[in-house]
């Protein structure tokens, strides 16, 4: 053995907790059950890294006792999903999407006199609120006479504590680096904590967005029809037959000529025939 090699025995007597690989299975078909994520061989090491931290927490001594504790205790069902959940977000990330919905979705509805004022954008796996609350920019800067219309945003994520970091809206200082000098104070008021300077997020922008769990394998309390979905870097988690489920349902939400945004490494191709691509990984329902 290298030196730069770890056999599975000597990893097994350096972990702080023993976890085997009927551990790992039986952990893996619940998170695929609960979620609809597929947990990869090569994530053994993260799951065994983000749940090791809930084992110290609750002061137990092996993913045994672990899987035993979650037979029974829906909280900790909760606790298991947010620990598993990976949520990597940014304002304005991937930020050709927010540039196509001001200015060629809300724009041409804004000069169209006779068009619907009924507009309904979802989020889905909105994390800590950076992306629902971008396109509540983009709505602001695209539409000048706001009070008139009818729009809402529906920011959805498995994950309750990121979601409760949405709902408060603010923000440090080194979350908003991707948010111009003019849109910051538009839309973000300062704040001072023992933590330093931090920004919230203004009425006018949060009014707009309404945050809800939900776990996307679920029922979904929405009956639509939703104008832009957002689905961005969520089906990289699931199989194809999971995203064929899931894309089916989400089709049934829009109308002909609604659009679809998928993250820069997702893609329809041989998952869904119900959208035709027209932008870099933005979709037009058929």
């Amino acid at each position: 053995m290298s030196a730069l090699t770890i056999d599975t025995k000597s990893l097994q007597r350096l972990r702080e907790f023993p976890f085997g690989n009927e551990d790992f299975e039986a952990l893996r078909r619940l998170v695929k059950s609960l979620t609809g994520i597929n947990l990869s061989d090569q994530k053994r090491e993260l799951i065994y890294a983000r749940l090791s931290r809930r084992l110290r927490a609750l002061r137990l001594k092996s993913f045994r006792e672990y899987r035993d504790l979650l037979a029974g205790d829906p909280q900790e069902l909760i606790q298991l999903t947010n620990a598993i959940t990976t949520n990597l977000t940014s304002f304005f990330r991937e930020r050709h999407h927010f540039d196509y919905l001001r200015d060629e979705v809300l724009k041409p509805l804004a000069a169209n006199p006779h068009g619907s004022r009924r507009v309904r954008i979802w989020s889905a796996g909105c994390s800590s609120g950076e992306e629902p609350y971008s396109i509540a920019m983009m709505v602001h800067e695209a539409v000048p006479d706001l009070g008139c219309w009818d729009i809402k945003i529906l920011a959805t994520d498995l994950d309750s504590e990121v979601l409760a970091r949405a709902r408060a809206g603010v923000y440090g200082a080194e979350r908003l680096r991707s948010v111009e000098p003019e849109r910051l104070a538009r839309f973000f008021t300062e704040q001072w904590d023992e933590t330093g300077l931090l920004y919230r997020v203004a009425p006018e922008l949060a009014a707009l967005v309404t945050f809800k769990q939900l776990n996307l394998m679920d029922p979904w309390p929405m009956k639509g029809p939703l104008d832009v979905i957002f689905c961005r870097n969520t089906v990289i988690y699931f199989d194809k037959d999971t995203q064929r489920e899931l894309f089916t349902r989400i089709a049934a939400l829009q109308r002909r000529g609604a659009q679809l945004l998928l993250g820069h490494s997702e893609s329809l191709f041989q998952v869904s025939t119900e959208y035709t691509l027209v932008g870099r990984t933005v979709y037009r329902r058929s």
